[in-house]
């Protein structure tokens, strides 16, 4: 059976098929650096895609992001992470519980609860400056954090919270914190944040992750 592609972005390494990795965006959207994130996993080797949570809509602004996130139906939006699931269990050609999950600020709740929600699919997560639900009883999964040494938007309490929780529920987890960094230090876009030197090293770290 073929899975019609959901709406989102999706990107292939030369051959066509590998690990399926999912990216969930941020609050800002589906942008062009979620985009350019996705290219780059696939000329890593990686089937990514990136549902479009917002189904179109943008936002460049903190105000603008508040009221999209502030806006989104929750059930839609988890709707919208199952068809991509299913979308990507079919293109990638290596169905079954190999699905890594990238998930960037808003993108990490979401990231951290499907975790618990689909332990059949999932086996990797990745997050980068975001917490979520501390429920992971049901995980399968291993897990890899990207945050930032002064966020006020999630502070270390919030991470280590995070942290503690999972290493209850018995999950492998490593947190990377990057000193002088703050929220959205990977996003090249948002020129206010970004470091390039830590951008770098937390993208190596994934790829050495997602190659396990």
């Amino acid at each position: 059976m073929t899975t019609t592609q959901p709406d989102g972005y999706l990107a292939l390494p030369d051959n066509g098929s590998g690990r399926p990795v999912l990216v969930l965006h941020a609050w800002w959207g589906l942008n062009d650096t979620i985009k350019a994130l996705c290219d780059r996993l696939a000329e890593a080797g990686f089937v990514a895609f990136a549902p479009d949570l917002y189904h179109g809509r943008l936002a460049d602004t903190i105000e603008g992001a508040k009221a999209l996130s502030g806006a989104l139906d929750e059930g839609r939006a988890w709707s919208d992470i199952a068809e991509a699931v299913a979308f990507l269990d079919q293109r990638s050609g290596r169905p079954g519980n190999d699905l890594a999950v990238l998930g960037f600020s808003m993108g990490a709740y979401f990231a951290l609860a499907l975790s618990n929600k689909d332990p059949e699919h999932v086996r990797s997560v990745v997050v980068f400056y975001g917490t979520g639900p501390d429920e992971f009883g049901r995980s399968q999964a291993a897990y890899l954090g990207h945050f930032a040494g002064n966020d006020p938007y999630e502070p270390l309490e919030s991470v280590k919270s995070t942290e503690e929780a999972l290493r209850r529920a018995g999950r492998p987890v490593t947190i990377h914190t990057y000193p002088g960094t703050g929220h959205w230090f990977f996003e090249p876009d948002r020129a206010d944040a970004y470091d390039p030197a830590a951008a770098e090293l937390a993208w190596e770290r994934t790829l050495a992750f997602l190659r396990v």
